[in-house]
């Protein structure tokens, strides 16, 4: 009896295929129909915009009642607004930040100077308020690392902020939820890698940045060119000269913030899930950072070894020169489901570990979340009316009081009662 490894005789042998033909025939098959997806979901331009707001999300959002809005609407301050069905007001994300600058040029009018930085809260170099760097990082996957990045970049921009959000992870989620998808719409250079290669083919970080659909808000995509710095870096190392900080992995995103730090309040930087030299840079650079962690055991024991590695690492970047000062860390309990009895054990349990450290609210595992992201849309780009209201409340408070929080430790960090 024949093996079935053997051919008969007379049989052809069929020729297997190249794994690598394969899998690029698959990802130009998959490529085409994100980008048929696109063209159908955000038409004419294929480019994503964000809904206007009803009067009472706007005054939330500002922080007044919905009455005192109506009263400015009709005596023709501020701006020109959109109607909606039933001669609604409706509002835009800039229309909203004009409203704050005009209530705060009134406060100012009148003496209120705090009253006015409550409506605008840009920061105020006069006064110490540095650029806070946020970095969200976890080096194990599923943590919902992204979804809690572009949720607090967003809020931040919608709460009055100038926030830059920077894609750090190759795989490029966070650039997908903004809209672009990196094999069409970036090319060499596009990335923050363009300003921080270490040959002389580096460009200002100002040229790479691009603006959003969001107010106030700018992002920094990613792709797979990220992944560079991982290999370029070994090499600079080993040529560099001794006393050159130029050749320093951890000084170069750093720089790269400074050239902009003018133009933002907070950076937002979604790292990649793993502990390379883009992630350590990302940790160098910043101010804050918040680890994210799904309450199941193998991620906490996989947190575990995280810290240890990043405690390691970061103790040669200290020894080397690098500046390891967090204005605060915190731990963020992501895709919580509050009634499944391990899960609560387990936060208790990190709770009890880490005190403070472990933000008071927690992002709850959430259908709404999900559906949204079928459209690569966030809780906040979708509108109520699209979910039933219980599931979309339960999702939005979780979502809004994990952000408030992150929100109150940078204004803490900038001495702001």
């Amino acid at each position: 009896m024949a093996l079935p490894s053997e051919n008969s005789p007379g049989e052809q042998t069929v020729p297997l295929r190249p794994a690598d033909e394969t899998i690029a025939e698959d990802a130009q098959a998959l490529s085409l129909q994100l980008k048929a997806m696109r063209e159908r979901l955000f038409p004419p331009a294929s480019r994503k915009t964000l809904r206007s707001f009803t009067s009472g999300e706007a005054a939330k959002l500002i922080g007044v009642s919905d009455g005192y809005l109506r009263q400015i609407s009709l005596a023709g301050e501020g701006p020109e607004l959109a109607t909606g069905p039933g001669g609604r007001r409706m509002y835009s994300l800039a229309d909203i930040d004009a409203l704050r600058q005009h209530l705060a040029e009134q406060a100012r009018a009148k003496g209120n100077v705090a009253k006015a930085r409550s409506y605008v809260r840009f920061r105020d170099p006069a006064r110490g308020e540095h650029l806070q760097v946020i970095s969200v990082t976890n080096f194990k996957g599923g943590s919902g690392k992204t979804t809690s990045s572009v949720h607090l970049a967003q809020h931040l921009a919608m709460t009055g902020h100038r926030v830059l959000a920077i894609d750090l992870d190759p795989q490029a989620s966070l650039s997908a939820l903004f809209g672009y998808q990196p094999e069409l719409d970036l090319v060499g250079n596009d990335t923050i890698y363009g300003a921080i290669r270490y040959d002389g083919e580096a460009r200002p970080l100002a040229s790479i940045v691009r603006k959003t659909y969001f107010h106030n808000l700018d992002l920094v995509p990613g792709n797979l060119e990220l992944q560079e710095f991982e290999h370029s870096t070994p090499r600079a190392l080993a040529e560099r000269r001794a006393g050159d900080t130029q050749g320093l992995f951890f000084t170069r995103v750093q720089s790269a913030l400074a050239s902009v730090a003018d133009d933002y309040d907070v950076v937002v930087i979604d790292c990649p899930p793993q502990l390379g030299y883009l992630t350590l840079s990302a940790l160098c650079a910043s101010t804050s950072v918040i680890v994210t962690v799904h309450p199941q055991m193998l991620d906490v024991a996989s947190m575990s070894q995280f810290l240890f590695m990043t405690s390691d690492l970061l103790g040669v970047v200290r020894e080397a020169g690098g500046q390891l000062n967090f204005d605060f860390l915190r731990y963020l309990v992501t895709r919580y489901e509050p009634h499944d009895g391990p899960q609560a054990q387990i936060v208790g349990f990190l709770r009890s570990l880490f005190g403070e450290r472990v933000l008071t609210s927690a992002m709850l595992k959430s259908t709404a979340i999900s559906d949204a992201g079928l459209t690569k849309q966030t809780l906040y780009e979708v509108g109520r009316e699209n979910f039933s209201r219980g599931t979309y409340d339960r999702a939005m408070d979780s979502l809004e009081s994990v952000n408030s929080e992150i929100e109150q430790l940078v204004h803490q960090a900038w001495g702001r009662a």
